[in-house]
């Protein structure tokens, strides 16, 4: 038996989700080759805090430096009929873009553009057009392209030398982790959900096995990687283990994954860009089809966060 799908254009008749294509795919280049030239001042990063995959351009972004060189958005965790809203500022706007909604700079961009507005989205201020919603792309390009404007002794979180290591440990984790669980909530078969549930599991328990023995994913310091795993960590209890059907284990019940996502959150850069009630608010107020009362839920307990890690000393 099915269900009404949250996303109709991105499920597959046997009932699997399948995520929209970003829509502005253009790369940041420090010498303006593709285009789309490093700036400073002149774009608008426009995050929810809720969005794990926009959480991770916050970060990068804060651990670059790049605060003062690329200015951010933040839209309410609740979407309307319309997408995402600018209702946490005063007016309802965007005080630079003087937008309401995120859908305007989209449709700026290409009149045409029928699908969902994605963030993170990277907004050209003189043009109001999207210069990219490529969120693999964006932090890649804040690592390497925007480098002139790092702050001093800012991490290299996309080493030369460990690329290639990178780039396959976040494919197999956006493959069965990042997406892994919106393929779980937002299946509309058993099969399919099934099948996704599986994979995320196997998965966690793979990513626990490796890091048993490293404190990070790739190399002897943070990478990419660890900030693509972060971000879906961090909402795992507060949200894909009950929201999105995700309840093998809860992340607390996971102990190597539990004490690295603690190390990580208390790393300067990572815990400070959690909010935990945007995350709740947006996935339970947000999907009706999963969750038709629309009633957030007051737990999981968040103290243990806090708890030291005992991460330290490994390699």
């Amino acid at each position: 038996m099915t269900t009404t799908a949250q996303f109709a254009r991105e499920t597959s008749s046997s009932g699997e989700f399948q995520r929209q294509a970003n829509r502005f795919t253009r790369r940041f280049t420090a010498d303006g080759s593709s285009g789309l030239q490093v700036e400073p001042g002149r774009y608008r990063l426009v995050v929810c805090l809720a969005c794990p995959w926009a959480h991770r351009s916050l970060i990068v972004r804060g651990l670059l430096g790049l605060e003062d060189v690329i200015s951010v958005g933040v839209v309410d965790p609740i979407r309307d009929e319309r997408g995402w809203r600018f209702t946490l500022d005063p007016d309802g706007r965007d005080p630079v873009l003087g937008i309401e909604y995120l859908m305007e700079a989209y449709r700026a961009t290409d009149p045409e553009f029928d699908g969902r507005a994605t963030v993170p989205a990277i907004v050209d201020t003189q043009t109001g057009q999207v210069a990219t919603n490529d969120y693999p792309s964006i932090t890649l390009d804040f690592s390497t392209q925007w480098k002139e404007f790092h702050k001093p002794g800012a991490p290299d979180l996309y080493p030369e030398a460990l690329r290639a290591q990178i780039d396959e440990v976040n494919d197999l984790i956006f493959r069965d982790v990042n997406n892994g669980v919106y393929r779980c909530g937002f299946a509309t078969s058993q099969e399919a959900y099934d099948k996704a549930y599986d994979r995320l599991f196997a998965r966690l328990d793979w990513l626990s096995e490796r890091l048993s023995a490293q404190r990070y994913l790739v190399g002897n310091a943070i990478t990419e990687s660890d900030i693509r795993l972060f971000t879906t960590l961090v909402r795992f209890d507060a949200a894909y283990h009950g929201h999105f059907k995700c309840n093998r284990s809860k992340l607390t019940e996971m102990p190597v994954l539990w004490a690295y996502a603690r190390d990580l959150f208390q790393t300067p850069g990572f815990g400070e860009t959690v909010d935990f009630d945007h995350i709740k608010r947006h996935y339970y107020a947000t999907h009706a089809a999963i969750n038709p009362t629309l009633i957030v839920p007051k737990g999981p307990d968040l103290s243990g966060w806090a708890e030291p890690h005992g991460r330290e000393a490994l390699a």
